[in-house]
């Protein structure tokens, strides 16, 4: 029986420290990347976005990078403890700022398990691109689609639109404009509606009643 217990014991304890290990995995850091920027504009750690779109954004980014910027767009599936996403992006080109890369860094930031976004770009981008454009882009552009059912793609593009229009010496079209839901004419009647339906039946089976039986039983004791 004491063995019995100890390897159950044993099997409680693997399988606790299994699911105490899973989010240490999943959580990313600066440091799980190279020393140096990849080749690729589009680092999909996440795995959210399919191959079609990864081709799009790196085509998009391509034609951001004519302004003499370095952008790339960064998935992560999930955030290391304690970190902010802003902070992770400030670490990340200072740890590829190591490859001696002239060009300064713009980083589109997506965390796929909170459905937020951030987008930092390299301390010499500051007079061009404001602290509070990238926070806005960020914030609204990005943010909306990606809690809109998981949009992805939109968000990147939208994002890199917006800013490659104030790059370029436009004014910020600002965030997207987001759409009110009416609702369509139905006659399926509301839940208020039928209340009062159903109030207006009570009342008039209740002035009927009220009006035959005095008269019935009038008609009757009256013969």
């Amino acid at each position: 029986m004491l063995r019995i217990r100890s390897i159950v014991a044993g099997l409680m304890a693997t399988c606790l420290s299994l699911i105490l290990l899973v989010p240490a995995a999943v959580a990313v850091s600066p440091l799980d990347f190279s020393a140096t920027a990849p080749n690729e504009s589009v680092i999909d750690s996440a795995d959210v976005l399919s191959r079609s779109s990864r081709s799009d954004i790196a085509a998009r980014l391509e034609q951001l990078n004519a302004q003499r910027l370095d952008a790339r767009l960064v998935t992560l599936r999930r955030l290391d403890y304690g970190l902010s996403l802003n902070q992770f992006g400030e670490d990340l080109i200072t740890r590829w700022s190591d490859d001696r890369n002239a060009v300064p860094r713009l980083l589109f930031l997506i965390e796929a398990n909170n459905k937020q976004a951030a987008v930092v770009a390299d301390p010499l981008l500051s007079d061009r691109i404001p602290t509070d454009l990238l926070r806005s882009t960020a914030r609204t552009t990005m943010t909306q689609p990606l809690r809109d059912g998981d949009r992805y793609r939109q968000a990147s593009l939208d994002a890199i639109t917006r800013l490659e229009v104030v790059l370029a010496g436009g004014a910020d079209p600002g965030p997207p404009v987001e759409l009110e839901r009416t609702t369509l004419p139905t006659n399926v009647p509301t839940a208020e509606e039928t209340k009062e339906s159903n109030a207006f039946v009570w009342v008039v089976v209740l002035l009927v009643v009220g009006t035959i039986i005095p008269m019935a039983t009038w008609w009757v004791f009256s013969r």
